[in-house]
């Protein structure tokens, strides 16, 4: 097992599924992140993405399609023809990304290709230069089982849903469960 920091610890796995989500640069204020109390990793990370899902301020460059497009297509690019990961699961959201992989190289290293490239082509979509698109850190959660797999998939593919955006997963044009009627 490798362990890499930022500013969290992070530990890759060989051969074990990730689930990693990053969301744009500005969509979580200082101010409210992180909540207040004592909560743990994954309260935290439930927290986070409830606010994501629900909040109507901040950057929502990830609604535009173009925007979206973008970042599905790097997101598959990375799988099929970088072998970065075995891609399972992942959604586009309006201002956060869920992803979940089998790495094939070090997070660290596909991370910075996926944002980077995708930060690139999306200001250059809306006419954005010198600013800063995603957020640096990443959150990532190492799967432990099938169930968790399972589990998390749902998770990733039903977060359209949820937050309310279409009744069902495979209705939602920037995901993997998208399936063109």
């Amino acid at each position: 097992m490798q362990t890499y920091r930022r500013r969290l610890p992070h530990q890759h796995s060989e051969g074990q599924a990730l689930f990693l989500t990053w969301h744009l640069h500005g969509s979580l204020p200082h101010a409210r992140y992180p909540p207040p109390g004592k909560l743990t990793a994954g309260e935290a990370f439930v927290w986070m993405d409830r606010y994501l899902d629900t909040t109507r301020v901040g950057p929502l460059f990830l609604k535009q399609p173009a925007v979206a497009k973008i970042v599905a297509d790097t997101i598959r690019y990375a799988a099929s023809t970088l072998n970065f990961y075995d891609l399972d699961a992942f959604v586009v959201m309006a201002n956060h990304v869920h992803m979940l992989v089998t790495p094939k190289v070090e997070p660290p290293r596909f991370m910075k290709s996926i944002k980077n490239y995708s930060a690139r082509k999306a200001n250059l979509e809306l006419g954005r230069t010198g600013q800063t698109f995603w957020q640096s850190e990443s959150y990532d959660h190492w799967v432990r089982d099938g169930r968790e797999l399972e589990r998390i998939r749902l998770y990733i593919e039903n977060n359209p849903v949820k937050a309310g955006l279409v009744k069902r997963p495979e209705q939602f044009r920037w995901s993997s469960a998208y399936k063109p009627e």
